[in-house]
């Protein structure tokens, strides 16, 4: 087991009696199990935003990179308009 150390942390009420809660409806064994948990759920997810960060900061290198030549707003227009031309006839076709 990996070395812990304790801390004391204050909650408002509504959170503390949610951990109570899960205790004593035998979900978790103890206070501090809710608490690693959730902890470990909030690194989770925080590892994941860093990661869609990591993808969009590469996704933008790669297009700042890119030796064609950019596009004006007026072939974006063009290129959008027929997209969504072909998506509303999709959709009234039922595909």
């Amino acid at each position: 087991m990996r070395p812990a150390e304790k801390l004391s942390i204050t909650l408002p009420a509504e959170m503390a009696r949610m951990v109570r809660d899960k205790v004593e409806g035998g979900a978790y064994a103890s206070n501090s199990e809710v608490i690693r948990e959730a902890l470990r759920t909030w690194q989770d997810r925080e590892a994941m935003k860093a990661q869609r960060l990591d993808e969009i900061r590469e996704r933008i290198a790669d297009s700042l990179d890119d030796p064609r030549p950019s596009l004006t707003d007026k072939h974006v227009n063009k290129r959008l308009k027929k997209l969504h031309q072909r998506t509303v006839k999709a959709r009234r076709h039922g595909a």
